[in-house]
């Protein structure tokens, strides 16, 4: 079973996924803030993190450093609502970085990605 954190600030989207996740048998956190989002990371081992690279009053880019520091085989998918790093260049300043997406992703889809990198993880 993939253990997924998701870090959203928007909550509604963020319990969206969590459902559809926690529905294909996956164990599933969600937070909301850069502090929350460490303290899971801290406490413990995540083979896939959703993580919005445009989080209120937080840096995704620094929880996604914090989680390959903690646990360099934890997958991030950043999802985002805007055109920021559409060029792909998310990979390249994020060496844990699998997916880049569109938040209006449907959350099939998104299930199906953390199915498919969380297989490689644990």
């Amino acid at each position: 079973m993939a253990e997924v954190l998701i870090v959203e600030s928007n909550e509604s989207l963020g319990r969206l996924w969590l459902n559809h996740l926690v529905r294909h048998g996956m164990a599933v956190q969600l937070v909301a803030t850069q502090d929350k989002a460490e303290a899971a990371l801290r406490a413990k081992r995540f083979d896939v993190m959703i993580l919005n690279l445009v989080l209120r009053g937080s840096s995704a880019f620094m929880i996604a450093d914090l989680a390959h520091e903690m646990n360099p085989a934890t997958r991030v998918i950043f999802v985002t609502n805007t055109s920021f790093f559409s060029d792909g260049s998310i990979f390249a300043l994020c060496p844990n970085a699998c997916a880049h997406l569109q938040a209006d992703t449907p959350p099939e889809d998104l299930v199906a990605m953390v199915e498919h990198y969380g297989r490689g993880s644990g």
